[in-house]
């Protein structure tokens, strides 16, 4: 995006600047850069050199390498802060009509004062649906997120949808479906708890194509392109479950600079290395060890199944599970302190 922009003098136009915000949307949607990153960017920065290079080359590229811009209910099927659609559930939250549920205001970017920083929110409580037997990947849906802001957030705490969704639409009408939530009332009921989440997939992306066409204005013909690639994404496993591990992970990274030592990739997408496809999410990663190059790959993992700790394992990673454990491996193999510290 800085070399089209250096390329253009450092000025685009409307127009301009969307279609790079459509690229740009489209390459994290589908983990253009979650494998193979050094030839990847090499690739795309080649596609904009000469008197054929431009955005419009670097768009067929990526359709070549994806084959399909249009997005599927079962893209939302991800859980978790790290899912790959959870940044588009923002986006779309902050480029449409998206509306906080205690005020009825627009959550636009461009909101002002302390209260305009938005929260996610779990739409069914998580202590109510764990109490019903859902597992974490169920309750931490993408499909169960929304975004308030924090005095909302606070102000609905573990309250059901059949509850207080009333009460939000009689105060402020249409501020539901602003956020994409369902019509129909049945399925604000936490014994159609999962009905609601494949009720809402298809809204949200539809949601998502909307906003895309727009942002090409009249070329939509790359959302009409289809080819027979899939994006594997029903596979992939792993992930930040929730703000409680957002935070203990985020503290690690500042321990780490506390000790002078480089901070962990957040929310890592792993990708298979054969085909580029992302396999799995890891919460804080070193891929070329905590002492680059001299120290083997290390990866934090909370809360995560035998599956994920397998798959970094044979990847090359050395997986902890705790964040004690692996300060303790810090402080005796990396700061030279031993276990006594």
């Amino acid at each position: 995006m800085v070399r089209y922009l250096d390329q253009k003098g450092g000025k685009l136009n409307a127009k301009e600047c969307d279609k790079l915000l459509f690229w740009f949307a489209q390459a994290g949607m589908w983990g253009r850069y979650s494998a193979s990153t050094e030839s990847t960017v090499d690739q795309d920065l080649s596609a904009l050199e000469g008197d054929d290079g431009g955005l419009e080359k670097l768009l067929q590229q990526l359709w070549l390498w994806h084959g399909d811009f249009r997005v599927e209910p079962n893209h939302f099927t991800g859980w978790g802060l790290g899912a790959r659609f959870y940044p588009m559930l923002y986006l779309i939250s902050r480029m449409g009509e998206a509306q906080d549920w205690g005020n009825g205001l627009p959550l636009k970017a461009n909101m002002l004062g302390k209260m305009s920083k938005l929260e996610s929110h779990h739409i069914f409580p998580k202590a109510k649906l764990y109490k019903k037997g859902f597992d974490k990947t169920r309750v931490n849906a993408l499909a169960n997120f929304c975004f308030l802001t924090k005095n909302t957030n606070l102000n609905i705490s573990d309250t059901l949808p059949e509850i207080y969704f009333p009460r939000v639409e009689e105060a402020h009408p249409g501020c539901l479906a602003s956020q994409w939530i369902p019509q129909d009332q049945e399925l604000w009921k936490i014994e159609n708890f999962e009905a609601f989440l494949e009720a809402r997939k298809a809204l949200l992306a539809d949601e998502v194509n909307k906003r895309m066409r727009e942002l090409m204005h009249d070329e939509t013909h790359w959302l009409d392109k289809t080819a027979s690639v899939s994006s594997g994404l029903s596979s992939i496993i792993g992930g930040v479950s929730d703000e409680e591990e957002e935070t203990q992970l985020l503290a690690l990274n500042e321990w780490m600079s506390e000790n002078q030592l480089p901070h962990g990739e957040f929310r890592f997408d792993f990708a298979d290395p054969v085909t580029g496809s992302q396999v799995a999410v890891f919460d804080l990663v070193w891929p070329n060890g905590i002492q680059e190059e001299l120290t083997q790959p290390v990866v934090v993992l909370l809360n995560e199944g035998k599956e994920v700790i397998a798959i970094a394992s044979q990847a090359g990673y050395r997986c902890f599970i705790d964040i004690n454990s692996f300060k303790e491996y810090v402080r005796d193999a990396i700061l030279g302190e031993g276990k006594a510290a």
